[in-house]
């Protein structure tokens, strides 16, 4: 019952999740349990679990009085929080990758290939959740900078909705595994420059993707 249960609470956040994604749930508007459940021929037991997933991605948020509704979608704060993403990482990249061993890069190596094989099944959940953060975490992980990867881990926090939504919405599932290979091999090659300039230009290029596809979204709702 459990593994059934699981999977039909899954079935629920994504079908919330692509509404929320493809501008079907406009961003403030409330997402009423009864008539989700209803919608979606199940309980309401799944649609809460299902709404609690999805406020831990950013994608919907709970309020006194109002109950849950969607979160607000916005092209500007994608050009923020992408752009600190890439000044900061690279900063991170630049102090460790001198430092990074052997086991780092064979630990880095299983992340991108785990990651790969996500991409190739289609399971975006994965592959922009857990294994990229994962992968991306090796090659920072000798910088011995606490601060500046504690503020990374808040933005990334916060722009989850937007790496899934270009995955799964705005072309990165071609362009990112490409991409992954190339920044594991320059920092294999300790070629820091390189390596710091890949990354910016892997995390800059997914802004400008997102922001399109943002921009679109907001001219048709509009």
């Amino acid at each position: 019952m459990q593994i059934v249960h699981k999977t039909r609470t899954q079935l629920v956040v994504e079908a919330i999740r692509e509404k929320i994604l493809c501008g079907e749930i406009k961003a403030g508007e409330p997402l009423r349990q009864a008539a989700l459940a209803t919608e979606l021929n199940v309980s309401r037991i799944p649609v809460r679990e299902a709404l609690m997933q999805l406020e831990a991605e950013g994608l919907v948020k709970f309020e006194a009085h109002k109950g849950a509704t969607a979160s607000e979608i916005s092209s500007k704060q994608v050009c923020e929080v992408f752009e600190l993403r890439a000044l900061l990482e690279a900063e991170l990249l630049r102090h460790s990758i001198e430092r990074l061993t052997d086991d780092d890069f064979v630990e880095a190596e299983n992340c991108l290939a785990k990651l790969e094989d996500a991409m190739a099944a289609g399971d975006a959940m994965s592959a922009t959740g857990e294994l990229n953060t994962l992968f991306h975490n090796k090659l920072y992980s000798r910088a011995e900078r606490p601060q500046t990867s504690e503020i990374v881990a808040s933005l990334n926090q916060s722009c989850s909705r937007y790496v899934r939504m270009h995955i799964l919405l705005a072309g990165g599932i071609e362009t990112a595994p490409h991409e992954h290979r190339e920044l594991l091999d320059l920092a294999k090659a300790r070629e820091t420059h390189k390596a710091c300039h890949a990354l910016k230009k892997h995390i800059l290029s997914a802004k400008d993707d997102i922001k399109a596809l943002l921009m679109k979204m907001e001219k048709e709702n509009h």
